[in-house]
């Protein structure tokens, strides 16, 4: 093969390889707008009442683009948990990072859990998730082996925290990555219901005293 016929060749490829690069970025764009369209859509109108139709139109796009990229529309729910998770565990991970000092990592953990429970649309799409486990047992045990996943992460984070201060959490780490999570998202359920009943300070003072109890062990 001469040189002109080994840089055509060299040519194609890299037009390939482009090509192939952005369709794989467009691809990865409309799903990040189908999940983002789903996660308001679920947290909305809820599990059984959202349509694919509305996460297509909400997104842009139409019933065609979402089964190019999803096969369902519990499909589309699983794929937002999964991303849900990786989320949450980031945001921790980027925040006990900025603290070289273990106590202010426990403080800065404490913090976040005050602050995240007010995410409205995340209590939401937590309880949308836990009431479509009750409702579909064919999808109990997927849906429970993600929140497992979930759990057993946020366990180890709060397990590293108290490690790093030389003490042990009071109960087991899944129980209190579970325990945080249920109250937090119970609060805010009920001031969803009744603002009147539990005002934004009065959240985060009862969070902070709760985590205090499960993770430090103070009463």
């Amino acid at each position: 093969m001469n040189i002109p016929s080994i840089a055509s060749s060299a040519r194609r490829k890299n037009t390939a390889t482009l090509a192939t690069s952005r369709q794989q970025a467009r691809t990865a764009a409309t799903r990040r707008k189908l999940l983002l369209a789903a996660e308001q859509t679920f947290a909305r109108d809820g599990y059984e009442a959202a349509r694919l139709e509305d996460i297509a139109a909400r997104a842009g796009y139409t019933r065609g683009a979402f089964y190019a990229n999803f096969d369902s529309k519990e499909d589309i729910f699983f794929a937002l948990l999964e991303q849900w998770v990786a989320q949450r565990i980031s945001e921790v991970d980027v925040l006990l990072g900025r603290h070289d000092n273990p106590q202010q990592r426990l403080r800065a953990l404490r913090e976040h859990y005050a602050q995240i429970a007010q995410d409205r649309r995340l209590a939401l799409l937590s309880l949308e998730f836990k009431l479509f486990a009750v409702r579909h047992p064919e999808a109990h045990a997927r849906l429970r082996a993600r929140q497992r996943g979930l759990r057993s992460c946020g366990g180890d984070i709060l397990r590293r925290v108290m490690r790093s201060l030389g003490r042990s959490l009071p109960i087991s780490s899944v129980a209190a990555a579970t325990a945080l999570g249920a109250f937090s998202h119970a609060m805010l359920l009920e001031h969803l219901v009744d603002s009147s009943s539990l005002s934004d300070a009065e959240i985060r003072h009862l969070l902070g005293l709760f985590f205090d109890a499960v993770v430090v062990g103070e009463r």
